[in-house]
């Protein structure tokens, strides 16, 4: 137990150094070549491998996968198939950046699913202390829901970043937002948490605010679109969670962005899903 326990904290440490290590960077698109990885096992050391930083995150992707099945067993996945549905994709996202090496993507991605998990992990004590979360009747419906939720969740986070020192939504961004708003005025059960981020550029205070600015600017055309303001909350990263490591003009760019998390009422979605239908 003890070597176990020796293991589990030189894997951390290890991780956590990466976080200082440097990206190969994305191709034009989504993520570059660890966007192609579509096999999401791996062992935290292979035989005869050489110990390196890569095994950290790749251990750390483990725990964060046998904590995410935990969930799903208690019973997540019928409580909360939005929440699931999006650590799911989140999961398979990190497992493609270890394939591609982009350990520093990787390691970014690995901290927002631990915060997405523990979340979770909260939300579902509460609820089992209550009740019980069991598959629903009817299963057509709940493959429904999710797809709504992926729905909204892929339009808002593709092609969402922003000018250099800007808070300005480009046209492409807009025309996303449009459609989400209106698929959203259907199902007024879910609402978005809008995150602004800043490159690397500038002061810590000041990528603060426009990031911030930036996240503002989004909720305000979500509105413009026929949301109503108490669906949509706003956050600030500013440059502390990059999506990428770099200073390449490309990469800078990708990091001004805004990232939507889909929070969805399961049992109001499924009410508005089966009079809808």
């Amino acid at each position: 137990m003890d070597v176990i326990l020796a293991l589990k904290k030189t894997m951390i440490a290890i991780s956590c150094l990466t976080m200082f290590a440097c990206s190969n960077g994305p191709e034009e698109g989504r993520g570059g070549m660890a966007e192609q990885y579509t096999n999401s096992e791996f062992a935290p050391v292979m035989p005869d491998e050489p110990l390196g930083p890569e095994h950290g995150l790749r251990f750390d992707w483990k725990l964060a996968k046998l904590h995410l099945d935990t969930l799903v067993d208690q019973g997540a996945k019928w409580c909360f198939p939005a929440a699931v549905a999006q650590a799911e994709e989140k999961q398979n996202r990190i497992a493609r950046e270890l394939a591609g090496d982009l350990w520093i993507d990787a390691a970014n991605d690995i901290v927002i699913q631990r915060k997405r998990l523990n979340d979770l992990e909260l939300k579902l004590n509460y609820v089992l202390s209550q009740a019980r979360c069991v598959p629903p009747r009817n299963r057509s419906t709940l493959e429904s829901q999710l797809a709504v939720v992926k729905q909204i969740f892929d339009l808002l986070n593709v092609d969402n970043q922003f000018a250099f020192n800007s808070s300005e939504v480009n046209p492409k961004y807009m025309g996303h937002l449009a459609q989400a708003a209106n698929l959203m005025k259907t199902y007024p059960a879910i609402e978005l948490q809008v995150t602004g981020h800043a490159d690397a550029t500038g002061t810590e205070e000041y990528n603060e605010r426009l990031a911030l600015e930036r996240a503002k600017q989004v909720k305000r055309y979500l509105m413009i679109f026929g949301l109503e303001e108490a669906r949509i909350s706003t956050l600030s990263l500013g440059s502390s969670l990059p999506l990428y490591d770099g200073d390449t003009p490309g990469i800078m760019l990708t990091n001004r962005r805004v990232s939507i998390e889909v929070i969805a009422d399961e049992a109001e979605l499924e009410t508005a899903m089966r009079d809808s239908l």
